[in-house]
């Protein structure tokens, strides 16, 4: 199945205009709602004026992409475990001649010159250089140039047509909408956002404390006020000597967050004296940069980084090394796409995953720049990768967002886990806004806000609990309520995937939320999130040369990621093959067992409480916390 459904999801929220009239042949392949935050339309643009116009062809077999993934990944498939090679995944979805032929024909029938067409020499696109009158026959569109205020201009068009023959050969065209999943963020001012890992673009930790004397602190009696890595160990029974030596799992993060070893040191001193003076085996993609100068050593450059490696590196203790990604540099900064364009070949040369309207774009012409060619299949995957950074769904376009989805797929066929911290503002969007009728995001907005790439049902998504004040490690955790309220809620853009059909219509039917349909998806049809939750209230972080007190799913998503990398380890000693995808096998019944059920708390935004915990799975803490040793020796008996 193909992995987004916005004809009953966004009409059924009011989110999207009616399509335009069918003009013979011709349909709409995508439109926009609306101008993005912070843009006005400017002129139309001059017909005379040159484009460079490029058709991403269609995968082939993309519509069975879920079928594949299931087949490695269900744990009643025969062929469980049975992880594709990168070189099968790349040549099953390999755009087809057929799709090549069908576009160049059309082109050549409308009068283009077949001389003036190129296929790309990754053979996922058709190019050539078009007069904007031109591009705007071909396409039955109109072109405008829009001014953003802080004085950046953009080509784009409302929407644009094509034959009907050609819809299933071509994923999408540019230039054309796809301007706004970088020029909508609307934080700092509506500012445009240059890179998922600026100050305030994802779902970067929270601090409300700063220089903790960490001599007044004591260990388990005082969890419920300072997590550290004792506490989770107890809270999850998380207790594991890593053997295998081909185990890996690694951390992402983007440009400028970046990590100060003697933050690491400081940690360890006090949490793992044999992980002082260790650092992680580091990949710098694009550039990847740290903080460097003085100017960048600040909780908002550092908080993310040091947080995350400082718990992961800990709790799969100095004798698992953790690869860091450092994704970006501090010019440009970077996407997930740069990131998904590093670690598997065939995303850059066969999707050609780069926008440069959301993507950074290498190399960067910028002064201070990174000169170096694009990262394209240069770093092999971990087997777990977890990431503590996120985007609005609607930051996105639906085909950029259904694009980067099938990625994450094609990664769980490779036999990697993927794990996306769920957000931090409950069912409102980064920075607590929310949607408006119209599309558009606001802070006074009344419909909720789902997160990507939570909202992929190809990801596992988590979110954040926390130890009840008064209350140990031993009572039951609630929903994280304090500073943060966990991510969750229902997609607009993605189906449901099958392994969650049971727990979601059994939650919509037993749990049934109050609030009306039209502030959030209540068809009972959409992938919703999260899938799992951890501790994410009240960590001890050394930053800067101080302990902070953070909270964050960002925090959640690194401990989760560590638990699944140990089972990885344990698999991998028995000559057993890495975990990959894990939401069939843990939404399944045998599976039952290995989650703390958290029934306490709900999940804030929006003007309202969110939605409500409940028995079983919901979309405040997905299946509840992990609860290790029984997860460990599940997975320890799967073949």
């Amino acid at each position: 199945m193909r992995s987004f459904l916005l004809p009953f999801v966004l009409l059924s929220l009011g989110l999207a205009a009616s399509s335009d009239p069918i003009l013979s042949r011709w349909i709409v392949h995508e439109r926009r709602s609306h101008i993005p935050s912070g843009w006005s339309l400017a002129r139309r643009h001059d017909a005379s004026a040159v484009v460079p116009l490029r058709f991403a062809l269609a995968q082939s077999n993309v519509e069975n992409i879920e079928e594949y993934l299931y087949d490695v990944s269900h744990p009643s498939s025969p062929n469980y475990g049975k992880h594709w090679s990168a070189a099968k995944v790349a040549s099953t979805f390999a755009p087809s001649r057929d799709s090549v032929d069908a576009v160049r024909n059309w082109l050549i029938e409308s009068g283009i010159e077949s001389h003036r067409i190129t296929l790309s020499a990754s053979g996922g696109w058709l190019e050539l250089e078009t007069t904007v009158r031109e591009a705007e026959d071909l396409l039955h569109t109109s072109y405008n140039v829009y001014g953003h205020e802080t004085g950046v201009k953009h080509v784009a068009c409302e929407s644009y047509h094509l034959p009907e023959h050609l819809v299933p050969h071509v994923d999408f065209v540019t230039p054309t909408v796809h301007f706004d999943a970088k020029l909508s963020k609307r934080f700092d001012g509506g500012q445009p956002l240059k890179s998922v890992g600026q100050p305030s673009s994802g779902n970067g930790p929270k601090m409300v404390a700063q220089a903790l004397d960490m001599t007044t602190l004591g260990q388990l009696a005082t969890c419920d006020k300072y997590i550290t890595p004792l506490c989770l160990r107890a809270l999850y029974n998380f207790w594991y000597t890593p053997e295998s030596k081909e185990n890996t799992y690694g951390v992402v993060e983007y440009t400028p967050q970046s990590y100060l070893q003697s933050d690491l040191n400081m940690f360890a001193k006090q949490f793992g004296p044999d992980l002082v003076g260790v650092t992680p085996k580091t990949y710098d993609i694009d550039g990847g940069m740290y903080a460097g100068s003085s100017k960048n050593i600040t909780f908002d450059n550092n908080g993310e980084s040091d947080l995350d490696l400082q718990y992961a590196m800990n709790l799969v203790t100095a004798a698992q090394p953790v690869t860091l990604y450092q994704v970006g540099d501090l010019v440009e900064g970077a996407s997930f796409n740069n990131f998904l364009d590093a670690i598997d070949g065939s995303y850059c040369k066969f999707m050609s995953g780069d926008d440069p309207s959301q993507d950074g774009i290498y190399p960067d012409p910028m002064t201070g720049g990174y000169k170096g060619p694009e990262a394209c299949g240069t770093v092999k995957p971990t087997n777990v990768i977890s990431t503590s950074y996120g985007y609005d769904e609607a930051d996105l376009t639906p085909f950029y967002a259904a694009r980067q989805c099938d990625e994450y797929a094609k990664l769980g066929m490779m036999g990697i886990t993927i794990v996306y911290s769920s957000g931090d503002n409950g069912v409102a969007g980064n920075s607590g806004v929310c949607l408006n009728p119209d599309g558009t995001q606001s802070a006074n907005g009344k419909i909720f806000n789902p997160a990507f790439p939570s909202t992929c049902p190809y990801v596992t998504s988590v979110g954040a609990t926390q130890v009840v004040s008064g209350k140990t490690v031993v009572d039951p955790e609630s929903a994280c309520e304090k500073v943060i309220r966990s991510g969750g809620g229902f997609s607009n853009y993605f189906a449901l995937p099958e392994y969650q059909k049971e727990a979601v219509t059994s939650y919509l039917k037993n749990y049934p939320p109050s609030y009306p349909s039209n502030i959030w998806n209540s068809t009972g049809r959409s992938r919703a999130y999260p899938d799992l939750s951890a501790n994410g209230a009240n960590y001890v972080v050394a930053v800067d040369g101080n302990f902070s007190l953070v909270y964050g799913t960002s925090a959640a998503a690194p401990v989760v990621g560590a638990m699944l990398a140990m089972v990885n380890d344990a698999r991998l000693a028995k000559g057993k093959k890495t975990l990959g995808f894990i939401n069939p096998l843990i939404y399944s019944a045998d599976f039952a067992g290995g989650f703390h059920d958290i029934t306490n708390g709900t999940n804030a935004g929006c003007g309202t409480p969110g939605f409500n915990t409940s028995r079983g799975w919901d979309p405040v803490t997905g299946l509840g916390t992990p609860n290790f040793p029984v997860l460990l020796e599940l997975w320890k008996n799967m073949d």
